[in-house]
């Protein structure tokens, strides 16, 4: 019990720093006028430096020995692609909107995972996809309300992550999470600097220095604070606090850009987190019957 009390609390902290990332990036580009080239850049950099500066160089050689190169490197595309379309987003539309849409993913995901990774889901789990797609049809409200271009870069962002999750399993018994970790900032790294350098602007005052400097650090602790709690508890256990988000995120709207959520969005983000939740009980259940049956015929 401790450490499942532990590996939550974890999880609330991971997905806070997730939070404060969005929101820096939202600053920097929205009230700094940093081009998202360069935030993008710096963001993977900065965890670059910092992971090589807490493991030491001389482990690098090794989290560079995978056995699925062009797996990671596609991983590698695919979080550079999320990450830009996010950053895109979070300019231009509150923060609590673009989380609603990015908790999007796990619902598809499960869609997603019959086909790619041949787990299909029951009647229960399919209901739970399509209500959770009714939720952020609220949140959006297409042809009711003005459709702003930054919800098509928001989807794009959160289809984009689906993806991402989806060769994140496929290499979780591939490779080590280090070994994954690493690669996933590589083409960020040195492709984000081929558009970065040309547009960039450097920092005019010591504040945005510092901005930019956390980037990296926010993404680098959260990512592995989130490995940490997987590891201390199930996932079943953790992964309804990936909903912790939606709090922070809305209440660091509120207090640094004074953003308030209508009450669509609040309608729209409670059926989608709920969808979500209801998904990762059904899974849990689907599990422990699995597990039961297999117990079952071991018994025969």
């Amino acid at each position: 019990m401790p450490d499942r009390l532990k590996a939550v609390g974890l999880m609330c902290l991971a997905v806070t720093l997730f939070a404060c990332l969005d929101t820096t990036a939202k600053y920097l580009g929205s009230h700094l006028g940093v081009p998202t080239a360069e935030i993008v850049w710096v963001r993977f950099l900065g965890q670059a430096l910092l992971m090589t500066a807490i493991l030491g160089p001389a482990r690098i050689p090794k989290l560079l020995q995978t056995k699925r190169l062009s797996l990671q490197l596609v991983r590698s595309t695919l979080m550079v692609a999320t990450t830009v379309c996010n950053f895109v987003a979070v300019q231009y539309l509150r923060l609590d909107q673009t989380i609603s849409i990015a908790f999007l993913a796990p619902l598809v995901v499960a869609a997603l995972a019959g086909p790619f990774l041949g787990e299909y889901v029951g009647r229960h789990r399919a209901c739970a996809i399509v209500v959770g797609f009714i939720g952020i049809l609220i949140v959006v409200r297409p042809g009711i309300t003005e459709f702003h271009p930054a919800f098509l870069a928001a989807f794009l962002s959160m289809a984009v992550y689906s993806l991402f999750m989806i060769v994140t399993r496929k290499l979780s018994d591939v490779d080590p999470p280090l070994v994954t970790l690493f690669y996933s900032l590589l083409v960020g790294v040195f492709a984000g600097a081929v558009f970065a350098i040309p547009q960039w602007v450097w920092p005019s005052s010591a504040f945005e220095w510092l901005l930019l400097s956390m980037l990296g650090a926010l993404g680098g602790f959260g990512h592995y604070l989130l490995i940490h709690a997987y590891r201390l508890a199930p996932a079943s256990s953790v992964s309804p606090f990936l909903y912790f988000q939606l709090l922070s995120m809305t209440g660091l709207g509120f207090l640094v850009f004074g953003d308030v959520p209508d009450r669509w969005s609040v309608i729209g983000s409670a059926v989608v987190v709920l969808s979500g939740i209801y998904l990762v009980h059904r899974e849990r259940v689907a599990h422990i019957e699995s597990r039961t049956a297999a117990m079952e015929r071991q018994a025969l």
